[in-house]
């Protein structure tokens, strides 16, 4: 790629560097988490040990289409802000889908790919995109973003995107003069209206929503076994060694080639397993069956799930009773399950929008993306309303969505 063009802010100098190495862990979390100084980190994912994981277990890199070219901004020698920035050669992997996109532009004569992602990898979950300095935004951020498209057009590059930023960094009004679209899709998410135990979540539901809970949990707790929550130095080696099992047969069934490498994993337990919630389902010492759920400050973010046997509802426990379960005991707010998944609606897990934001270099298939983007937005506000009211909430109970968005 050609080097940085001069910024049109005199004052920030915008750098795009060659991998994550080129950046101290330092320095990146500082802008990524400063609140960790004083607790756990809002959001794991944006951490240097989770991208440093990726990067240094092979699950992102060239031979992935996932190039990792962190940008950042520095003012007078401070680094002052980072976008965890991507050459992507597809679209896999992103879960905020523009496959139609690339297939238009394509059919119209363009090279949709490669293009610039901001995001984290493989990870549908919400959190801060540009990693700036509170005393420097908005100036870091424009810094940023007008760096990132020049970087697209020195290089013909199609587009930019971010995605699952925060609902600030998409409703921020710069964006609209920066030529940044705002995209609303949706996921479910569950959460926690200060409940005491699982049991007075329960009693927010409807009678048969109620009873239909009490019965699956019933039926998975029955299948032989016993089930676990582990996290820090309670997680062992062999643990990962029977969830890479899992893992591999959920992934070859999605999407054909599982995204993490078994590396990625003795990586997060060598630095991330305090901030890991492992559930495993055991027939005596044998895990059968199991759920990968990251721990932030307010939010439990289940990731991955997989099973070596099958039996009847053992996946909605392990997946999202105990999640919520866990949740409660540790008075976290909110439990995000993940992309998609309808099923997760009669569990307690309501719809939310979810933010990303997108730039074509090209003039007019700008034009056509917007109006497609406008179309979308009303049909996902309408799915919204119509999935909250099916939701398994009493009718004399209040949403517990409805002040979050």
């Amino acid at each position: 790629m050609s080097d940085m063009p001069e910024m049109a802010t005199p004052k920030v100098e915008v750098a795009l560097h060659s991998g994550l190495s080129e950046l101290s862990a330092q320095e990146w979390d500082l802008l990524a988490c400063p609140e960790a100084a004083n607790g756990r980190p809002i959001d794991p994912f944006t951490t240097h040990r989770f991208f440093n994981a990726l990067e240094t277990s092979g699950s992102i890199g060239d031979k992935t289409g996932w190039q990792l070219h962190p940008l950042s901004a520095t003012l007078n020698g401070e680094v002052i802000g980072i976008m965890p920035l991507f050459v992507k050669l597809h679209s896999q992997g992103e879960y905020i889908f523009d496959h139609n996109w690339a297939q238009a532009y394509e059919r119209a004569g363009g090279q949709y790919y490669p293009k610039l992602q901001c995001a984290v990898p493989f990870t549908p979950a919400t959190g801060r995109r540009f990693l700036t300095k509170a005393a420097h935004d908005p100036t870091a951020r424009v810094a940023l973003i007008e760096g990132a498209q020049k970087i697209a057009q020195q290089n013909g590059l199609s587009s930019l995107h971010v995605t699952f930023c925060t609902k600030d960094e998409a409703l921020c009004p710069l964006n609209a003069k920066l030529g940044l679209m705002v995209r609303i899709t949706q996921q479910f998410h569950w959460q926690n209206a200060n409940y005491l135990d699982f049991e007075a979540f329960l009693t927010t539901l409807s009678s048969r929503k109620r009873k239909a809970i009490r019965k699956e949990r019933a039926t998975a707790q029955a299948f032989g076994g016993t089930i676990s929550c582990l996290t820090g130095d309670d997680i062992k080696p062999h643990h990962w060694d029977a969830f890479w099992l899992f893992y591999q047969d959920t992934g070859a069934r999605k999407w054909g080639t599982p995204y993490l490498t078994r590396a990625c994993f003795d990586a997060f337990h060598a630095t991330m397993r305090d901030d890991i919630l492992l559930v495993l389902a055991f027939e005596g010492d044998r895990p059968i069956a199991g759920a990968l759920n990251f721990i932030g400050r307010n939010t439990l973010y289940g990731r991955y799930w997989g099973a070596i046997e099958n039996h009847p509802c053992l996946h909605f426990e392990v997946c999202y009773y105990q999640a919520i379960e866990w949740a409660i005991a540790q008075g976290l707010k909110a439990v995000e399950a993940g992309a998609q998944g309808e099923h997760k609606l009669a569990r307690g897990y309501l719809p939310r929008a979810v933010h990303s934001l997108h730039w074509m270099q090209d003039p007019g298939f700008q034009v056509a993306v917007n109006q497609y983007l406008e179309a979308e937005r009303r049909a996902i506000d309408e799915e919204i309303t119509i999935l909250t009211s099916y939701g398994p909430f009493r009718k004399d109970h209040s949403d517990p969505n409805a002040e979050q968005d």
